[in-house]
């Protein structure tokens, strides 16, 4: 059995998309921790935000990062999952953490939602300011990082298929 896949990458950078065909290809579960967290709050993540705060969305996505349990799963994360050291230690810990890379370019290119899809910023924060705080973090926590800007979802995963089966 395969140990689990958890992916990590900016917001828009493919990780729910990737993660699905991912895990049917290699005949694996799939799981997408912000629909754990819309599941849990009965909600979606912009609401959350909205209503709760940033402060208590980061302590709910935190503490659905440190208590996953899976077998056999890839994982697709939210984008700020990395800044818990603790959740991202437990997942590196039941998992092969790939960081899929995708230039600040793209990333405007593809995030057309922006302001409606749940992502964490902070007061004044633009996608540049924040693509520039995480990127040393999902390299200081990838195993494996692919680079997607110029690969369809399909060739994505099949790259990513590879390098896991190699």
């Amino acid at each position: 059995m395969m140990k689990n896949i958890v992916l990590v990458g900016m917001p828009g950078c493919g990780k729910s998309t990737v993660g699905v065909i991912l895990a049917k290809t290699l005949g694996m579960r799939f799981v997408d921790t912000d629909l754990l967290i819309c599941e849990k709050e009965g909600t979606t993540l912009q609401n959350i935000i909205e209503s709760k705060g940033i402060e208590y969305f980061e302590n709910v996505e935190c503490q659905i990062g440190e208590s996953l349990q899976a077998k056999n799963t890839v994982i697709a994360t939210g984008g700020s999952m990395i800044h818990y050291e603790s959740a991202m230690k437990h997942l590196k810990e039941i998992a092969t953490v790939i960081y899929i890379d995708v230039s600040l370019e793209e990333l405007k290119r593809r995030l057309v939602n922006i302001k409606t899809r749940g992502i964490t910023f902070g007061k004044g924060q633009t996608i540049s300011d924040i693509f520039a705080i995480r990127t040393p973090l999902y390299e200081k926590f990838a195993d494996i990082r692919v680079n997607a800007d110029e690969f369809s979802i399909e060739e994505t995963v099949t790259k990513l298929t590879q390098t896991l089966t190699e």
